[in-house]
Parts: C-alpha cells; structure tokens; sequence
C-alpha cells in the first residue's frame, strides 16, 4: 500500500490482517481530517491482494468514534470536498459508511469504548462488530440535537434488527449497553473485556488464513442490500431537521455544556436532555 501518510490513524499489518489504530483526541469526533483519512485507507487497501482482513478499534479504551463533530455547525462547507466525491444520490457521510460496506476485504470493528451517532453508523456498516460487556456502549443520539441520523443508521439498522427496536433506538436515543446491542443484532458478538482482544484476533486471522477466492465467493453469495432509495429518504428528513432552530439551538448548547469533551461524552445522553429540561 503506497499511501500511508495519516496523522490519526495507526497500521499494523500481520497475516493478512490489516489493523486500524483510529486516535483523534479527545474522543475521536468524526471529523473532516478523521473521516478524510478512514475514506482514504479504504480505497488504498481496496486492491491489495495482501490484505483480506480489516480491523478498526480505537486507542482510547472509553471512545471508539464519538459522533460527527458538532462544530462543523460553524462550518457549513467543510464536507463539500468529500460531497463532491460522493455518489450520486448519497451525502458524504451516507457514502462513508457505504464505502465501508462495499470494501471487499472483511471488514470487523473491535468496540471496546462508546460509538455514538457517525461512530455508531460506522459500526452498524462494518460486516462484524464484537463489543466489550460493561465497557462497550452504542447510540443514536441525534434525535437530542434536533435531527434524525443522516448517516445510513436509518437504513442500517432497520437490515439487522426490527423495526420496533430500530425506532426505539432512534427515537429513544439512550446508550444501548453492549449485550442489549448483541440481543437486537446490532454487533453479532457481546464478550467479556478480558477476552475480546483475543478473540478477534483470533477470528481475523483464521479469516485471512482461508484459501484464496473464499471470502470473495462468501460475499458475493451474500451482497449487502441495496438501500438507495432508503438513503435518499433518509436525507431528506435529516436535512429537512437540521435547517430549523431547534437543531443549532441544541448543537450549540450541547457544545457549551461539554460535549466532545471526555466528561461531556460519557454521558452525553443525559447532558443533551438537560438542554430542554
């Protein structure tokens, strides 16, 4: 792989196995330079015959990847690069998550922290997630802003689990604790802390020891679904919400009690329902 120029990514390579070390401090906001660089990885990768594995986990144990990063409310043109190199028909960050889905190596995220908005979409995108009991959590907060996910989670979502339970994590936006996450099919494992290290390690290079044309064969026997027409309702509600007042009144103030701070974000369900109590 020739690129490899990225401040906030780490690599190692083993096997097959391609490790992703995400670390953006404080918490890893999806933001422009994260998201550029993650976009960027995949398509160098895409081709590389020695690389049939993907591993993404974070180098802060409490956040895998937090949520877009809010600030870009002051920055309305920072996504217009990636927008340009957007499919048609998809907003940058649906086109993110569908340039994940669409890798063809296997592509698996080891949730140790928290995943909350675009960190949550990335996870729900990814072909396998294993998460940490009692450390792991996962979150569709963008209902406490103001606005529905506009990120693929609507779509996403409603392929893993019902959509009772899809609905009742958009809507009740609360932090779903690993187990509750393995039980609605969000993550396909929940694992004692202790053993989730080994455990993907395990499965990633089993994986990539398989003879050759195996994982392609696999994937192109289960495609993922086509989901444009969900995408574009999708956005549509998303940018329809995010134009009233109500979504930069919470932004903002949410920004001001503390979110994207590590404080702010450990309970960043409950700070958000402060805002309109």
């Amino acid at each position: 792989m020739k690129d490899t120029d990225f401040s906030k990514l780490s690599l190692s390579h083993a096997k097959g196995v391609m490790t992703t070390t995400l670390n953006n401090p404080p918490v890893n906001v999806l933001d422009v330079a994260l998201m550029s660089e993650i976009s960027r990885l995949l398509r160098a990768v895409r081709d590389d015959p020695d690389t049939r594995v993907l591993v993404f986990q974070s180098a802060d144990p409490e956040f895998f990847i937090a949520h877009v990063d809010m600030t870009l409310i002051d920055e309305p043109h920072a996504f217009d690069e990636l927008a340009r190199n957007a499919p048609e028909g998809l907003n940058p960050f649906q086109a993110f998550g569908e340039l994940l889905r669409s890798q063809p190596q296997v592509t698996i995220v080891k949730l140790a922290g928290l995943a909350r908005g675009g960190g949550a979409e990335f996870v729900a995108a990814a072909d396998m997630a294993f998460a940490a009991e009692g450390r792991a959590g996962l979150a569709q907060c963008e209902a406490l802003m103001g606005i529905t996910p506009g990120g693929g989670a609507t779509q996403y979502l409603t392929n893993r689990m019902t959509r009772g339970r899809a609905l009742e994590v958009v809507l009740g936006a609360d932090l779903i604790d690993a187990a509750t996450a393995e039980r609605y099919g969000w993550i396909n494992r929940a694992l004692p802390a202790s053993e989730l290290d080994d455990f993907v390690e395990r499965l990633a290079h089993n994986i990539a020891a398989l003879p050759e044309g195996v994982i392609a064969a696999a994937k192109q026997a289960m495609p993922a679904a086509d989901l444009r027409e969900g995408f574009y309702r999708e956005h549509e509600a998303w940018a329809g919400l995010f134009e009233r007042p109500a979504a930069e009144r919470l932004i903002r103030g949410g920004l001001k009690a503390g979110a994207q701070t590590k404080v702010g974000e450990r309970n960043l369900e409950g700070l958000l329902r402060n805002l309109g109590a």
